[in-house]
This record gives structure tokens, C-alpha cells and sequence, in this order.
């Protein structure tokens, strides 16, 4: 049995859960199903980062402690992952004793190696990004990132040795082409190393609210370098065996384009200093915009989860954001080309599809499934774009391109309505000479769909187990689904309700 492990970000508990952190957890959770359908042993990390700065403000603001803000607000994620079907292993929060005990320990490494130093630092701190800044990265006096005000902050602090690590990262990079994904992004990160790694500072003394630095507590640990360290934590680090030693290195991180830096060059030199293996990749997805325009809370245009799915569905939701746009690139959302998807794609080609044919063969045959005679060129035909179309998906699924796999299901779905068109079953069984090719013509049509819900299930698992139930499929979706024969003579078919209602078009706002 293979084994693979991936991780989300931790989310910020000073967030509101909105569509970017939807559309990261989704793309990772159909990966962890589709490799559990393969029989792999899966490990699916997400989980909440808790403390520096801004959750300690926010918290002194709403009159309570930063861990009582915390224990609020991750009901939030928490609530939304069951709500859109998210299947993570585990949900790790970094203000639990396993995630402290891990990080104080590789900290604490780290000085004992001379890795970690006592020294001073002084730049420009954007709050609100927990970042410094030199004066040249800034545009306006203002930080890059987000383009708030920042302040100059002098204090004494703890400093990681990056520099000493930049050419073994340029390396690696070098070496291995997936390890930073998409291209693009790669090409990001090695020209940001080649132009030089200095030493990072990885302490505050200005807050109290993160991990004591171990035998200085007066310096708390950064944020960033204690947020990191939970994809070894969740897993058991420091202890040996058992889930660390079976599924690290990750197969991959999942993140949003923003915090790559973090995953693709602290992360990896905090590692090479531990003496401990690489990720095996990094893939920056991109950011939706709303109607062309960026997301902000001011413009109110956060598009908010909870509301899409209770106004259009879960599945529906869980289809359209891994549809609409390559995953890599940026995406516009609006709920007119939501609609689009939800008319077009699920409700005419998918749900119609078998209403049509779950419809003809309880007509014809009561519902039962037909001892079939010889394929025509014409079954051949679907019955190989079907066969290819289970390579094309799983090659797709492991380069992450969620809408390339949709795709390519979606060319055999329109395939199986043109099928119906050109066989025409109802002409057939005017002829009772004909039965024979008539049951052929319904079961490859059943045959081929059957094996499309299969592929459909990591996408959109309560309307593929729907679907198989009326194609007589009882049993878990797994790979052993996807051979051609899997439906059985005498197998008996239920006619299909609508898989997804038409809606209204002027009623999408």
C-alpha cells in the first residue's frame, strides 16, 4: 500500500473563513480522496494558526484572551469543512501541547547547533503580515504585501542562520523541478534566492501571546517559523516512528500564492538545519478575484461559503471552484457564472444524461440490466473514450489540474448524450427483433456513466454515491470501479431524480 500525505495551510484564526481558504481545503480534499479510492493510506492535514500579534490585539479589543478567541473562532473552519464534506485525518491548532512540545524542541535544536543566535534587529514591521520589511522592499513606506502603513521596530531578537543555507536550497530547487509548482512560481523563488539570503529574525519580545523561545522567555517564537512547523507535529515530531517516520516528507503542500516564500524558502532551510528531508512539492494556487475585483472587507464582496452552499448546494460549489478556473492560475468569481455551471454542466449534460438513460431502461427492461450482444463500432467508440478518459483523469489528478480531470470527464458525459442521439434506443425497441441491440445500446450508455460518477466522487461525493445508488453500485467508489464490466447482468437500475434543479437565471443574484 502506498502512503501519501498533504496539508493545507494552517488558517489564521483572525480570519473569516472565506472562498480562497474554501478553494485550498477542496482541492486537497479531493486529492485525499482519489488516493484513497486507489487504496492509498492517506494522511490529510489542516488545521489553525493561533498565535503572535494580530489574534493577541483582536483579542485585548474583544475584551477576552487570545485562546478564547481562538477556541471561538476555529468552530468557524471547523463548522465550514464538515459543511463542504471536507474528509482531513487530522486537525491540528498551534496553541495544542503536541504542536508547542515539537516546535520548542526544533527551536531549542537549532541554538544547541549554532543555527539560532541572540542578536538585535531592526527594520520595518508591517502587524497585520507579521513581517519585517528592509527599507528598499517597501513601496511608499508602505508593506508590499498589503499595502498598510508599517512601523520601524528595533528589538533584541533570535536569528536563524538562512544565509548559510542558500546554496543548498538553490540546489535542490535546481534539482528538482516539481519540488516548486506551478513554473512560474519557481522561476520566482530561485531568482528571489539568487539574489541573496540574509538571516531571519525568529523571535519577538514585543507580544507575549505564541511559544516561549525554550530558556529565553521573555522572546516568544515568530509566528511563521512555529505556523510551519505543524505539518511535522500534527505527525508526532519529535518522536520517532509511528506516523512521522511513515509519512514524512509530504507528498504536498497545498497553499495560496501569497505565503509560498514561506513554504519554499523558510520552511525548506529550517528543515536542511534540522537535518530533516524536504517536501516533496510546493504549489501555489492562485487568488479569486469577485466580479473582477479583488476581495476586501471594505468593498464587502467577501464571498462567503456558508452562503453559497446553502443557497446553491455543496456539491455544486465543490464542482464550480475546481472547474472554473486552472488550478495555478487566478479565477473570477460571480454567481452568474456559477448559475452558468450549475444549468449547463449539471443539470443539462450530467443530471439529464442519466435521467435519460435510468428512464429508458426501466421503459424497456423494468430496470434490469440486460445479457448484451456483440459491440458496434459505435460502442466501441464510447467504450474506449471512457477507458482513456480513466488515464487521462488520474494523469491530471497527479499534476493537480482539478479542471483538466473535470474536463475530461465532462467530453465522455457529452459523448453519452451524442450516444443516445445517434443509437436511438426508442426506434430500437419499436423492433423486437432489435432487444438484443437494445440492450447493448443501455448498457454501454449505464456502463460508461457508472464509471464517470466513479471518477466524479473525490468532486463531488454526495452526488456520485447518489448517482452510482440509482445505477445499482452499492459498494464504496474505488478504483476497482473503473474497469469496463463492472455493471453486472441483472443488475437492477432505479430511474434517476433531477441530480441538480435548473435555477432561475434572474434569480443568481
Amino acid at each position: 500500500m502506498s502512503r501519501f500525505y498533504l496539508t493545507t495551510p494552517i488558517y489564521y484564526v483572525n480570519d473569516v473563513p472565506h472562498i480562497g481558504h474554501a478553494y485550498t481545503t477542496l482541492a486537497a480534499d479531493v486529492l485525499a480522496r482519489h488516493h484513497r479510492m486507489k487504496g492509498d493510506e492517506v494522511f490529510f492535514l489542516t488545521g489553525t494558526d493561533e498565535h503572535g500579534q494580530k489574534v493577541e490585539k483582536a483579542a485585548n479589543a474583544a475584551g477576552e484572551t487570545p485562546l478564547e478567541l481562538a477556541d471561538r473562532v476555529v468552530k468557524r473552519f471547523q463548522a465550514l469543512w464538515e459543511k463542504l464534506d471536507i474528509s482531513y485525518t487530522d486537525f491540528i491548532r498551534t496553541t495544542q501541547e503536541r504542536h508547542k512540545k515539537g516546535v520548542a524542541h526544533i527551536f531549542k535544536s537549532l541554538i544547541d547547533k549554532g543555527d539560532i543566535y541572540l542578536g538585535e534587529y531592526e527594520d520595518w514591521y508591517c502587524t497585520p503580515c507579521e513581517t519585517f520589511w528592509t527599507e528598499t522592499q517597501l513601496i511608499d513606506f508602505k508593506c508590499p504585501d498589503c499595502n498598510r502603513p508599517v512601523e520601524k521596530l528595533k528589538e533584541e531578537s533570535y536569528f536563524f542562520r538562512m544565509s548559510k543555507y542558500q546554496e543548498q536550497l538553490l540546489a535542490h530547487i535546481e534539482a528538482n523541478p516539481d519540488f516548486i509548482q506551478p513554473k512560474s512560481k519557481r522561476n520566482e523563488i530561485l531568482s528571489f534566492v539568487k539574489e541573496g539570503l540574509r538571516d531571519l529574525s525568529v523571535s519577538r519580545t514585543t507580544f507575549t501571546w505564541g511559544i516561549p523561545v525554550p530558556g529565553n522567555e521573555k522572546h516568544v517564537i515568530y509566528v511563521w517559523f512555529d505556523a510551519l512547523t505543524n505539518y511535522i507535529t500534527a505527525l508526532g515530531y519529535p518522536e520517532t516512528g509511528g506516523n512521522f517516520e511513515k509519512f514524512w516528507p509530504v507528498d504536498v503542500h497545498l497553499i495560496g500564492k501569497d505565503i509560498l516564500r514561506f513554504h519554499s524558502v523558510y520552511w525548506p532551510t529550517f528543515l536542511m538545519a534540522a537535518g530533516l528531508p524536504l517536501p516533496n512539492k510546493v504549489f501555489a494556487h492562485g487568488w479569486w478575484t469577485v466580479e473582477g475585483q479583488k476581495m476586501s472587507k471594505s468593498l464587502q464582496n467577501v464571498v462567503e461559503p456558508n452562503m453559497l452552499i446553502d443557497k446553491y448546494g455543496v456539491d455544486a460549489v465543490r464542482y464550480f471552484l475546481l472547474r472554473e478556473v486552472p488550478f495555478g492560475l487566478d479565477g473570477d468569481f460571480s454567481h452568474s457564472a456559477l448559475v452558468h455551471r450549475i444549468n449547463s454542466d449539471l443539470a443539462n449534460d450530467l443530471g439529464n444524461l442519466l435521467n435519460r438513460s435510468t428512464a429508458m431502461i426501466n421503459k424497456y427492461f423494468e430496470g434490469i440490466v440486460q445479457p448484451t450482444g456483440p459491440l458496434q463500432e459505435i460502442d466501441e467508440s464510447l467504450k474506449s473514450r471512457t477507458e482513456a478518459m480513466v488515464v487521462q483523469v488520474e494523469s491530471h489528478l497527479g499534476d493537480l489540474a482539478f479542471s483538466k480531470a473535470l474536463q475530461a470527464i465532462w467530453e465522455v458525459i457529452s459523448a453519452g448524450n451524442k450516444y443516445i442521439d445517434e443509437s436511438a434506443p426508442w426506434t430500437l425497441a419499436k423492433d423486437p427483433a432489435q432487444k438484443e441491440r437494445l440492450a447493448t445500446v443501455m448498457y454501454c450508455i449505464l456502463e460508461s456513466q457508472r464509471i464517470c460518477h466513479h471518477l466524479l466522487a473525490p468532486f463531488m461525493p454526495e452526488t456520485a454515491k447518489k448517482a452510482l445508488g440509482y445505477l445499482g453500485w452499492d459498494a464504496e467508489p474505488a478504483a476497482s470501479g473503473l474497469q469496463w464490466g463492472g455493471l453486472k447482468e441483472g443488475t437492477s437500475v432505479v430511474k434517476a431524480e433531477a441530480l441538480f434543479p435548473r435555477i432561475e437565471e434572474k434569480g443568481s443574484e
